[in-house]
């Protein structure tokens, strides 16, 4: 499998300062002992965080970076890392299809060529009735505008960013390919910065709890 995005380190991203108090407002109705799966986990340190809760929570973390879930293993012993592409998963990954009650996927999908495949993975993952929750970069009419008028357009874009951001979402196309894989019940927070304004948009929708047969 290529190491496309490396990793040197256990640190947590600044993003997390940002991301995890929405992230947590949302995991207040995960029920004791849930199973909680961070897909595109990188080196482990955000879903690691949830190790002391005293929720109970079973934790696992997913990537297709060796040198992410090497360091996560090393790091974060408490927590079950797998080495799986999540958008073409892994027979270990598939084990946990339909058991899992609780997605968390942080700043990843901007990063990925197929997101459909990746959100139907995550689909397929979730028990029913389970809880999605995804963060992306927010876009917005506002924000643009003023990304153009500051001059701020390039540095945002990230055009010189190796296996940097490649799809760039406002909650409208989020939502739409979002419902396309099966998922309801949308609410949206947003993550740093001023409303309109936010650096990211955290979504967290469900899989119903009667799903139409696929």
């Amino acid at each position: 499998m290529a190491d496309t995005y490396v990793y040197r380190g256990s640190n947590t991203e600044v993003s997390h300062d940002y991301l995890r108090p929405c992230v947590d407002r949302f995991l207040r109705d995960a029920a004791y002992g849930s199973v909680l799966l961070d897909m595109g986990c990188g080196n482990g340190s955000f879903i690691a965080a949830y190790r002391s809760k005293g929720s109970g929570w079973k934790l696992y973390g997913t990537d297709s970076s060796t040198t992410g879930i090497q360091i996560a293993k090393e790091t974060y012993p408490e927590v079950h890392f797998i080495l799986a592409d999540s958008e073409r998963p892994s027979e270990e990954l598939l084990a946990l299809r339909e058991k899992v009650d609780v997605i968390v996927s942080t700043e990843v999908v901007e990063h990925l060529y197929a997101p459909r495949d990746f959100l139907r993975s995550a689909y397929g993952m979730l028990r029913p009735g389970g809880m999605f929750i995804v963060s992306t970069p927010y876009h917005g009419y506002l924000k643009n505008l003023v990304m153009a008028l500051t001059g701020k357009l390039d540095r945002h874009f990230t055009a010189t960013w190796d296996h940097g951001h490649i799809k760039f979402w406002s909650l409208k196309t989020l939502t739409h390919v979002l419902t396309e894989a099966g998922f309801t019940n949308f609410a949206l927070e947003g993550a740093g910065r001023f409303p309109f304004l936010w650096k990211s948009m955290v979504i967290r929708c469900y899989k119903p709890l009667d799903p139409p047969s696929r």
